[in-house]
Formats: structure tokens, C-alpha cells, sequence
């Protein structure tokens, strides 16, 4: 890129590692060491093979327990959502509309890697991956990369015309296993960074007009919605089968990254930025855009939720 000279770290919080990148540039900025960071997000992973691919994830994850007795994130995650179901009699069909929302979403954005409409049949019939998750349920092996740049705000007009401040953000841990958790249909890590970043932002969910929530697999948008707090416990899935979260739902639209290939580690903050801006991509100009919305949030999850990173962003005006 022509940048010589400066620092450049390299950041691992496994899915969450373009959130982190955000969170400790946004740090640097606004403790003084820097005025100008750039944030790179990068994802290679289609020259290997499924098997291999799987095996490089299953690093990010509980190599002395789950791991090692071979499980996989979608058999963790299908876990988890069994327990989701049980607990709260979530339902394949909820979990499938989150398939073919993010489908029809992906559908107008010229950069997703998948341009496919399903329907909920065929989300339902899908290949089975893990029991309960079918192949519309987990996420592609996919290639991308987005950047962000941050700046003081008196210098942001600098770089853009319309910029868009941070209002809030938190990074915050949990545990790495899930036989280490009280309940695993609940993040702790993603619960309290929203807490912190809505403390900071002087904000609570129901402000929140436009979301973009880690969907690795469809039962971790349901509990996205959840532990962001625009939902209670267990009523993520119902809220999502009905409609609540598609573009003109009665939610703020959404627009993920999971099985659509929307964009690498970092690309849900750059993209909700851009849509906060009302600057996507002019050839899906009026189809995805989510118009007049001031306040947005954007959250990353790192592994099963060992990681978690929350920003709230808003238009300056």
C-alpha cells in the first residue's frame, strides 16, 4: 500500500478481529497517540479445501477440550441452538427465516459472494451440516476485505464529506468452552458490550434505528437480538419470523455478512458507516439501503462468544 514507517499490529480475536482492529484504533485516536489509523480487514479462505478450512477455525476455539474431542463451530453452535430450542421452543422455521432474509439482502448488493433467493423450503431442506443447522445455516468460505479510516473529529472532513462518529464502543471477553458457562443461549461477552456502549454512547436499544449483528450461523442472529437487548430472552426467533428485522420491518433493517459473503473481519462497521451515510454502492442505490436512520450499531462475535465487540455510530450532521 506505500505505507512505510508507521506501526502496524496485527489483531486475532478470531470473527471479532476486525471489531477488535476497530476498537483499539478508535482507542489510539481518542487517548492522542495518533490522529490518522487505518483499519484493514482481510479474509483468504477459499484456496483450501472445506476440511482444512474447518480445521484453521477450530484454532480459534477450545483446543484442550471441545476441540480436541472433535467438535467443529457448527457443532458447537448447533448445540447451542438445540439448547435455544428446548429452552425456549425457538423453531427450525425461525432460524431458516434468517436464512432468507440475508439471502434476499445479499441478493442487492453487487459485492456479496452469494446472489441466491431461497426460500423457506428450501432453507429447511438444506443439506444437513449439524443437527439442527442445514447448509443455509453457516456461514460460506468466502474471500474479501474492507478498510476504515478514523480520525479526530475536527479532522474527520478532512477524509469524507459526511463522516460518522463514534458514539460508543466495548470490547469485552467471556468464556472460551461452553461447559464453562451458567447458560449457553446467552453471550455474557455480547451482553455487557452493549451495556458499555450504550452507557458511553448515552443511549438504550430501542434508540438503536439501524443493526448490523454477527450471524456465523442463523441461531447467532437470533441471539444477537436478544443480548443487544431489542428483544427478551427467547423472543429473538419470533421476532425475526415475522418480519421484524428485514428491510421496512418494524425493526431496523439489518444486513449481515454470514452465509451472503456481505464483507470480511471489519466490513460491518465500514458498511455501516456507509449506509449511516447513505453512500452504498450507487448500482443498489434504493433497494438496500436503510434511508434516514441517524443511529446505528454494529457487533461482532469472536469464536462461540469468547469475544465480542460493540460500536455505536452517528451521523454528523
Amino acid at each position: 500500500m506505500g505505507i512505510e514507517g508507521v506501526p502496524a499490529t496485527r489483531f486475532e480475536a478470531a470473527c471479532a478481529s476486525g471489531g477488535s482492529a476497530f476498537f483499539h484504533a478508535y482507542s489510539s485516536v481518542a487517548a492522542g497517540l495518533y490522529d490518522v489509523v487505518l483499519v484493514t480487514g482481510v479474509e483468504k479462505m477459499t484456496s483450501q479445501s472445506t476440511p482444512r478450512v474447518s480445521e484453521i477455525l477450530a484454532g480459534a476455539g477450545d483446543m484442550a477440550g471441545e476441540i480436541k474431542a472433535g467438535g467443529t463451530f457448527a457443532a458447537l453452535f448447533a448445540m447451542i441452538a438445540r439448547r435455544h430450542m428446548h429452552q425456549y421452543g425457538t423453531t427450525r422455521e425461525q432460524m431458516a427465516a434468517v436464512a432468507v432474509k440475508n439471502h434476499a439482502n445479499a441478493f442487492k448488493n453487487p459485492y456479496a459472494h452469494m446472489h441466491k433467493l431461497i426460500t423457506l423450503e428450501q432453507a429447511l431442506a438444506g443439506k444437513p451440516i449439524a443437527e439442527p443447522l442445514t447448509i443455509y445455516d453457516c456461514s460460506l468460505i468466502s474471500d474479501g476485505a474492507a478498510s476504515l479510516l478514523l480520525a479526530p473529529l475536527d479532522r474527520a472532513s478532512e477524509f469524507a464529506g459526511q463522516p460518522v462518529l463514534v458514539a460508543g464502543i466495548a470490547q469485552t471477553s467471556g468464556p472460551l468452552a461452553l461447559d464453562r458457562r451458567e447458560d449457553i443461549t446467552t453471550f455474557t461477552a455480547v451482553r455487557k458490550a452493549a451495556q458499555k456502549a450504550y452507557r458511553m454512547a448515552g443511549v438504550a436499544a430501542p434508540d438503536i434505528q439501524f443493526a448490523e449483528v454477527h450471524d456465523c450461523f442463523t441461531i447467532a442472529e437470533i441471539m444477537a437480538m436478544e443480548d443487544l437487548g431489542f428483544v427478551g430472552p427467547g423472543e429473538g426467533g419470533p421476532y425475526v419470523q415475522r418480519g421484524a428485522t428485514a428491510l421496512g420491518g418494524e425493526a431496523a433493517g439489518q444486513r449481515e455478512r454470514r452465509a451472503e459473503g456481505e464483507g470480511p473481519p471489519g466490513g460491518r462497521h465500514r458498511r455501516g458507516a456507509d449506509l449511516r451515510r447513505g453512500r452504498a454502492d450507487p448500482r443498489a442505490a434504493g433497494e438496500r439501503q436503510v434511508r434516514n436512520r441517524d443511529l446505528g450499531l454494529a457487533q461482532n462475535l469472536g469464536g462461540s462468544g469468547a469475544t465480542a465487540v460493540v460500536t455505536i455510530l452517528r451521523s454528523v450532521r
